[in-house]
């Protein structure tokens, strides 16, 4: 007996009840927040790097999905390859029998990673992050792993202990027992490793959180250190890889960086299907799977599924004719340079940093007397508040989708889809000018949604 099922009947008939649907079955807090700040907008359809509501206005993302949306939405060449895939009718995930699309990815993926060579494929970066730990302690026969300072590599129980944000971590104990460095000081990475208990220290070339990447030589060094002490080097690469930051890994901005191992994710999928990957040297991957009895000791259910493979194979297919590395690094150096510009026009804005399309935009005290009194009370309030505060008209009144860079910074982070071109670049800036104005001014609604976040503040303590 066959079933029918109209999934654009379905969303035509219960797409307006999305909030309620939310708040009533998931994550209560998402619609209130959305609410709450105006951001409980109506998207009807996307492509590229723009948005559509019901009446054809264009919102213009410079979020990408949190990275994912590496090439935008709905890119021809991705979609095509999915459904191509599903038409293929492929034995997929038989489990005992080696597909060709797996295979096809990884020798792609290592062709951007000559001193790489094996990959396992996931779902999530937390995932990559979790093989990539197990991984590092198996072959090293070492427990402890070493982080940094205000990172983020996911949230599941092994990544969350290499999490450097206390907010995600808080009621979630105990945790593996890791330990926290500050990101460039190389004494205490020596320290640790004195310790001779580290398996590997894993490192985001350029932090998501806040923005702020590793000082010149650092990583490097860090290498050395490590091999030195025979622990290993994790580049986590879930959001700087695959050309965000203007090469295909940020960490080859620098000379004779090799990690051990690289977790990459988010772009991969193209935006449609889940899909990560550990890329590690053959003599790690070879420990793990040292004999036939271990040949399943980690794996994935969903992993290297076709769906996946071919949205990763489409991506850097996409990546590599339409040269969206080099892209990347143009359009992300004319961002980045527009908006250092303006650091010696607006008081409030303290710095602009980053590399290619992930830049952050830092907001720091006035010295005119009048600014400096209202971002007192907003700092006494809540930190990030006036973050927050800019995030709001950009959408509200501008169309652009914008978040702040992680709870309690005054940091706004920009990471667009690779494909957005002069145009959207211009179109950022002049709307980024008109608020920075309107904050400046010393009135206005902008001010007057401060008050409303500060009551809010206040209340939620």
């Amino acid at each position: 007996m066959s079933t029918e099922f109209d999934l654009g009947a379905l969303l035509a008939e219960r797409g307006a009840e999305r909030y309620d649907l939310h708040a009533r079955y998931l994550n209560p807090q998402l619609p209130r927040m959305l609410h709450t700040i105006g951001f409980d907008k109506v998207y009807e359809r996307a492509e590229g790097a723009h948005f559509y509501d019901a009446d054809g206005n264009d919102y213009l993302d410079m979020l990408a999905g949190f990275g994912v949306m590496g090439l935008g939405r709905h890119h021809p060449v991705v979609r095509k390859a999915l459904h191509d895939v599903l038409d293929l009718d492929l034995a997929d995930l038989t489990r005992f029998d080696c597909q060709p699309l797996p295979g096809l990815l990884a020798e792609r993926l290592l062709a951007h990673s000559p001193h790489l060579d094996r990959v396992f494929f996931g779902n999530s970066g937390t995932e990559a992050v979790e093989t990539a730990l197990k991984f590092a302690r198996y072959a090293t026969g070492r427990p402890r792993i070493l982080y940094c300072d205000h990172a983020f590599h996911g949230l599941t129980t092994g990544s969350l202990s290499v999490n450097g944000e206390r907010g995600f971590r808080d009621g979630f104990a105990p945790l593996l027992p890791d330990t926290a460095v500050p990101l460039g000081d190389l004494d205490a990475l020596e320290r640790e490793l004195k310790k001779s208990d580290v398996a590997a220290l894993v490192v985001e070339p350029i932090q998501g959180k806040g923005v702020h990447e590793a000082p010149p030589g650092y990583l490097r060094a860090a290498q050395e250190l490590l091999h030195k002490h025979k622990a290993l080097l994790i580049a986590d690469e879930v959001q700087t890889g695959l050309g965000r930051t203007g090469d295909f890994y940020a960490y080859q901005h620098e000379d004779g960086v090799e990690p051990d191992l690289v977790c990459v994710a988010k772009a991969l999928s193209g935006g449609y299907v889940p899909v990560s990957a550990t890329l590690g040297k053959d003599w790690i991957f070879k420990k793990v799977y040292s004999s036939m009895d271990r040949v399943l000791v980690h794996s994935a259910s969903f992993g290297s599924n076709a769906q996946a493979m071919a949205a990763g194979l489409a991506v850097l297919s996409v990546m590599e004719d339409e040269q969206i590395v080099a892209r990347a690094r143009t359009v992300g150096e004319l961002l980045k340079s527009r908006l250092a510009a303006l650091t010696d026009t607006y008081e409030l804005l303290a710095d602009v940093r980053g590399r290619g399309l992930m830049i952050g935009i830092e907001f720091g005290r006035p010295d005119s007397l009048k600014l400096r009194g209202r971002w007192t009370m907003l700092q006494a309030a809540r930190k990030g508040l006036f973050a927050q505060m800019v995030v709001v008209p950009l959408l509200q009144r501008h169309r652009i989708l914008t978040q702040v860079s992680g709870d309690h910074l005054e940091v706004i982070k920009l990471i667009p889809p690779l494909v957005i071109d002069e145009a959207d670049v211009e179109r950022f800036v002049e709307a980024f000018t008109a608020v920075m104005d309107d904050a400046h001014s010393g009135g206005g609604l902008m001010w007057d949604f401060g008050r409303t976040l500060i009551k809010q503040a206040v209340a939620g303590r």
